[in-house]
Order: structure tokens, then C-alpha cells, then sequence
């Protein structure tokens, strides 16, 4: 598998999940738990903090996700991975 997917174990992101994101990859695609996938982009806001800014996509049950941003309120190294906390959805 390649280390720029990111597996979730559920269909939809939410506040307090933590992803295991490759680390210096800013551009990955989310498998979710439903096998549903979304491309995610690691970004700055402009105060500098991180977001994360999640593509649209369907999930299994047929449900429309639409894009999303989302604040990451805590960002920490482990090894060639980082583990983002997810705040609030901004849009």
C-alpha cells in the first residue's frame, strides 16, 4: 500500500479523529471505512496553523460529502508519519 493513504475506520471525518498522515506529503488520498476515498491536502491558514482541506466524495450508503476545510488543533511527528487532531470543520 502506499504511505501517501491514509486509512480511517469510519465514513466520515469529525471533530477529535486523529489521521496518521504521511509526513511531508501535503497532498494524500483518506480511505475511509465504507471504502469510499477523498483526496486531502495539508495546508496553512493565514496565521500560519495547519488545515486540512478535504475533496468531496460519496460514501458507500450513497451520501454526498462535499468539500471541506477543517482546522487541525494538534500536529505531532512520529517518525515518517504525523498524527493530526481534527478540529472544527470550517466550510
Amino acid at each position: 500500500m502506499s504511505r501517501h493513504v491514509v486509512q480511517i475506520p469510519y465514513s466520515h471525518l469529525h471533530p477529535g479523529l486523529i489521521l496518521d498522515a504521511p509526513a511531508g506529503a501535503h497532498d494524500f488520498l483518506v480511505h475511509f471505512g465504507d471504502d469510499s476515498e477523498s483526496r486531502a491536502q495539508l495546508l496553512r491558514d493565514d496565521t500560519g496553523r495547519p488545515v486540512l482541506r478535504m475533496g468531496g466524495y460519496m460514501t458507500a450508503q450513497g451520501t454526498v460529502v462535499d468539500e471541506r476545510v477543517w482546522t487541525v488543533c494538534e500536529a505531532a511527528r512520529h517518525g515518517d508519519h504525523i498524527r493530526l487532531r481534527l478540529g472544527r470543520s470550517l466550510a
